[in-house]
């Protein structure tokens, strides 16, 4: 809002801060592969087989799921209806949420190949699609990047999305809820269809599946700007990911803080300026105010649960 660079260290790549999608590959491609490595040469195994006795156990599995993809997806369909979050926060916030709120033996089991954290992670990341539209045909804003190219298909045909885009387009808004619906079934059957083949990349041997993995992260890294020094933030978010995956801690917090850092030190310096700088604006503003509530008990409950749960442990143990 100054026009001032900050935290650039006097190098001129710096000028827009790191870029998120290199970031994104680092924490969660590269340093995968940094944790097969490891394995790999502490000899923890070879790959996983995968048989038609696991995938029918799946299946057997999935009614216990539907809990969780039903809460996961109304949180997905919230999340894509606030403009800039999109996928990605909603399948972290999903996923998150479905360790927060499961029971002792499933959390544990969060990041080993738990079905409900797939579950969550996915339903949450399908539910932005149909949020996202919300902002995008009611008020012309996109909910995602997804939404935003869609707004420029809009723009390009001569519709401007907005209010009235339900009156004088109304013939566009069914036939691109038909194109969603139609979509979203035929995702459906390729991966049924296609389930059995797409599960043999696991058979593939690890030495062969991390040579691939470096390579495809640095050339994407590299492609995305014709940057070499996206190569560096890769490389350097993967050993960050890397000893946060060994030491138990999420990556997805730094995503988020990623993605809505910016937006909020944006929003709340625009906030201060219609204030004149008086910090009061976000408590007498009924939504602002609303939201610092909630956004406290959210911060605080795991604690006050963890208070809870080792007072009750206590009591049952002396009993």
């Amino acid at each position: 809002m100054t026009s001032y660079p900050r935290y650039t260290f006097d190098q001129p790549v710096l000028l827009e801060g790191f870029d998120f999608i290199p970031i994104m590959i680092g924490l969660f491609a590269v340093s995968e592969a940094f944790i097969m490595a490891d394995d790999y040469f502490k000899e923890k195994g070879g790959p996983l087989k995968v048989t038609a006795k696991l995938l029918k156990t799946n299946w057997r599995s999935m009614p216990r799921l539907f809990p969780t993809m039903t809460k996961s997806s109304i949180l997905g369909s919230i999340i894509g209806i606030i403009p800039g979050a999109g996928a990605d926060v909603a399948a972290f916030v999903s996923y998150n949420e479905a360790q927060r709120f499961a029971k002792k033996e499933d959390k544990e089991l969060f990041g080993k190949g738990n079905p409900k954290g797939i579950a969550a992670a996915e339903s949450g990341n399908q539910g932005v699609t149909g949020g996202a539209m919300v902002p995008l045909l009611t008020l012309g804003i996109p909910g995602d990047a997804v939404a935003a190219v869609m707004l420029g298909a809009f723009v390009v045909q001569g519709i401007q999305p907005g209010p009235q885009i339900f009156q004088t387009s109304g013939e566009l808004i069914y036939i691109l809820f038909a194109g969603m619906l139609v979509a979203a079934v035929v995702m459906v059957i390729i991966g049924l269809l296609g389930i059995r083949l797409f599960t043999k990349v696991l058979l593939v041997p690890k030495t062969l599946m991390i040579t691939i993995i470096l390579v495809l992260s640095t050339v994407g890294a590299f492609a995305i700007n014709n940057n070499i020094f996206d190569v560096y933030v890769v490389l350097g978010a993967g050993i960050i990911g890397f000893f946060m995956k060994k030491h138990g801690f999420p990556a997805s917090p730094i995503v988020l803080a990623l993605i809505l850092g910016p937006m909020a030190e944006s929003e709340f310096r625009r906030a201060l300026t219609m204030s004149e700088g008086s910090m009061m604006i976000f408590a007498t503003r009924p939504i602002a105010a609303t939201l610092i509530v909630l956004a406290i008990l959210s911060l605080f409950t795991p604690l006050f649960m963890k208070l809870f749960k080792n007072r009750k442990g206590k009591t049952v143990s002396q009993d």
